[in-house]
Order: C-alpha cells, then sequence, then structure tokens
C-alpha cells in the first residue's frame, strides 16, 4: 500500500485516540504505539515519533484533506486533544447496522478493484475500504470469514471496458475488430456505443451499427480491437436501455412483440422460481398440488430457451406451442447423443 494510504490509515487512528473518553490526552508515544499495532502487529514495521509529528501537522494544516483538525497539546496533561470535545474527522455518525452495511460494501466492492474499468476507482475504493477497517470493532469477524462471493473465472475482453465506456460517455464514434464464435475472420463495424451489459459474468456492448442503422449486440470477448473514428454522435432518442431489455430474459433482443408464455412448473421449482422471478412479468399461481402455473410476457430468445432447458423436468412449456415444439426438438436431439 502507497505511503499516503498509510497516513490516511494513521489519521484515522489518531482521531480514534483523540475522542477516546477513556483514555484522554494520549501522548505522542500512545498515538505512535497505537498506530503500530493497529496497522502492523506485533510482527511488523516500525512508526517513529517524527512520522506522527507530521501525521499531526498534516492533520491541522493540510486542506487536501478536507479537514483543518483542532489538535491542541495540553502541558499539564502532557498529552494531545482536541480543541472541540466533539470534534472528530469521521463527520459521519453511523449505527452498528449502519457500518455493517458499510463493511459488506466495501467487501463487496474488492471484488472488481481488478477489473480493467474499475481500476481508475482503486484509489477511491481503498481509501473506503481502509477507512472503515481502522473503524472496525477489533472483535467483529472480517465479513470473509462468513460471506463468499461466486469466484468466476476471469473472461476475455474484460480490457475492452474502460476504453468502451470512455467512448459512450464522450458520445464518440468507435470501429470494432469483431469475429463471431462462427466465422474465422474478422469484421469491421463503425458504431454509435450505447451500453455496456452484464450477463452471467460476461460482458456485451449494445450500439448502433452506422452501415445498417440496427442497434446490435456484441459479446466482448469477441472484439479484437476498439478504436474512435475522431466523430462525436448525438444521443439517440429511440434507444432507451429498460425499455430495449424489458420483454427479453439475458441479452438477446429480437424486434418482436412479446409472447405468453405459460410453464407449468413442480412444487420445488415453483416455490424457487416465486423467491427468484425468471421476468419482471412473472405471474405464479399455485394449485392445490403445490404445482405452479408461471405466465408471462417475454421475447422468445436463446437464453429463455437455455434457461428452460436447464429446468429439465421440473419445467413443462405448456404456452406457445411453438416453443413447446422447440423445447421438444432440443430435447430429442440431446437424447439422441446418449443413445
Amino acid at each position: 500500500m502507497p505511503a499516503n494510504k498509510y497516513a490516511l490509515l494513521r489519521y484515522r487512528i489518531i482521531d480514534r485516540c483523540l475522542t477516546n473518553k477513556a483514555r484522554p490526552f494520549p501522548t505522542k508515544e500512545d498515538l505512535r504505539q497505537a498506530c503500530e499495532d493497529a496497522l502492523y502487529g506485533s510482527d511488523g514495521d516500525q512508526i517513529s515519533e517524527s512520522t506522527i509529528e507530521k501525521d499531526l501537522w498534516a492533520m491541522r494544516n493540510e486542506g487536501e484533506l478536507g479537514f483543518y483538525a483542532p489538535i491542541s497539546y495540553s502541558k499539564a496533561h502532557k498529552g494531545y486533544f482536541y480543541d472541540d470535545p466533539n470534534y472528530t474527522i469521521n463527520d459521519i455518525n453511523l449505527g452498528d447496522e449502519d457500518l455493517d452495511a458499510l463493511y459488506f460494501a466495501a467487501d463487496t466492492l474488492t471484488q472488481f478493484r481488478d477489473i480493467p474499468l474499475f481500476r481508475s476507482y482503486r484509489s477511491a475504493i481503498d481509501k473506503v475500504v481502509s477507512k472503515l477497517r481502522v473503524n472496525r470493532d477489533p472483535n467483529s469477524r472480517e465479513s470473509e470469514a462468513y460471506i463468499q462471493f461466486e469466484d468466476a473465472p476471469e473472461v476475455q475482453g474484460l480490457d475492452q471496458l474502460e476504453p468502451l465506456a470512455s467512448a459512450i460517455k464522450d458520445r464518440a464514434l468507435v470501429e470494432l475488430a469483431y469475429m463471431k464464435f462462427t466465422d474465422e475472420q474478422v469484421a469491421h463495424h463503425t458504431l454509435e456505443p450505447y451500453l455496456l451489459k452484464e450477463y452471467r459474468n460476461r460482458w456485451y456492448l449494445i450500439g448502433r451499427q452506422v452501415s445498417k442503422n440496427e442497434i446490435r449486440t456484441y459479446g466482448l470477448d469477441r472484439i479484437r480491437s476498439v478504436e474512435r473514428t475522431g466523430a462525436q454522435f448525438s444521443p439517440s432518442e429511440e434507444f432507451d436501455s429498460d425499455a430495449f431489455f424489458r420483454h427479453s430474459i439475458g441479452i438477446t433482443q429480437i424486434d418482436t412483440k412479446p409472447t405468453k408464455v405459460v410453464l407449468k412448473c413442480d412444487p420445488v421449482q415453483a416455490k424457487y422460481l416465486q423467491s427468484r422471478p425468471m421476468h419482471r412479468s412473472q405471474q405464479l399461481n399455485f394449485d392445490h398440488d403445490g404445482y405452479g402455473l408461471l405466465r408471462m410476457e417475454v421475447i422468445i430468445t436463446f437464453e429463455l430457451v437455455q434457461e428452460i432447458l436447464g429446468y429439465g423436468k421440473a419445467v413443462e412449456v405448456l404456452e406457445p406451442e411453438a416453443l413447446r415444439n422447440r423445447l421438444t426438438e432440443e430435447l430429442r436431439a440431446a437424447l439422441a447423443q446418449y443413445d
């Protein structure tokens, strides 16, 4: 961790000492020892008194920190104190539940700190995490001990997130070098980039292909390069990210009207889909045997078919007939591979 990050941590520790009513007027040695214990423990590096002196000066005078701490020295008590007994550099008072929520959020942020798009925010993330860890009750358990996030393997294309996000923000026209899974040659597309969207740990770009004047979706793992053309585009009044995917499950969007889909779900799967709906339009009713009848208005997409197939015998398509026939063909083809 860079030196300025350690300094930030020390400021918080010094503040904690100066606001500790049980041990008022800490000496320079008290502050030094508190910082050393909190940062390094018994086996770590040592902190000098001159470092603490510099920290006290910075807390009093460095405007970039966002505070001018009213730190004074008491000759009578031979220790330091705040002139204002209610002062703290932590100007937001939070309860235990608020702090727990922030600890969880900070731990969540660290999951993304090494993704290229978020590296520019890494300094801010580190500041939040370091501040919270200094203020955390030393007897509390780190959330990593009892919460484990999904550890997905890194996919290709993440290095394109940052230049694409920048182009979307600047409304800059881009040229993509793109190769589909089904092609062996790279194609070049000039694009108005509109939106970056994640679906099942993969990232996609949605934008208007200029040559065909159509909104298309491009998987970042298939983008070979991104170059700005030097031109800009005006914001599209036709594209609304929420409306664009309103009737879709997944990343595919087809220019067709949504269809009423009816599924019959066994009792266990019905409860699962009740707690985690497939789609925002979902309506689920139970019969006397506990089976669920699920209705929703969606576009028939590849992702919808794959999701229903994933439920196996627990879900049966009742309507529409075309979707039922498609699932039947998929299941027969799959079974044929094992015959």
